[in-house]
């Protein structure tokens, strides 16, 4: 059984994110959307709050499952008995980094493999923090992210 483990923060969701899992859910058996806790980062949405949306945007996907994690990646990847780390990429500035990331996972566990899947054309430009910046500052971004999704940052931002 081929299962992939999709991280990131997600904070929160895009449509580009989205455009990842729903073609990642056609080529895996089964597909973790794993929100990264990180206790040093200041996230807008709470871990919960996130893969609430993200169950919500994945619900007609039967083979992706939501789920939170701490630490290593690849510990949790290991904990999961998962085979492969997907990472979406925007942009060959993303790349790089991500490449990094690939390089140090397999040195730690060469049974996993990481899969680069570029986003669809019409999200290159997408990120979470673009996302939270133009809601921030007054822009509309529904066509961006889900409408619950856009509630959730308009509930957000008006404090």
């Amino acid at each position: 059984m081929k299962t992939a483990v999709y991280p990131g923060s997600f904070d929160p969701i895009t449509y580009g994110h989205i455009d990842i899992i729903d073609r990642a859910s056609r080529l895996f058996d089964n597909v973790i959307v794993a929100v990264l806790n990180n206790p040093s980062k200041a996230p807008l949405f709470t871990a919960s709050e996130r893969m609430d949306m993200i169950k919500k945007a994945t619900m007609e996907l039967k083979n992706v499952e939501v789920d939170s994690f701490s630490g290593l990646l690849i510990d949790y990847v290991e904990k999961r008995d998962a085979n492969t780390v997907l990472k979406g990429l925007r942009a060959v500035s993303d790349f790089e980094y991500e490449l990094q990331m690939a390089l140090m996972n397999r040195k730690l566990n060469r049974n996993v493999e990481t899969v680069f899947m570029m986003t669809s054309s019409r999200y290159s430009f997408l990120s979470s923090s673009l996302v939270k910046e133009v809601a921030r500052l007054g822009g509309c971004v529904k066509d961006l992210v889900p409408d619950y999704v856009f509630e959730r940052l308009v509930e957000k931002n008006k404090g």
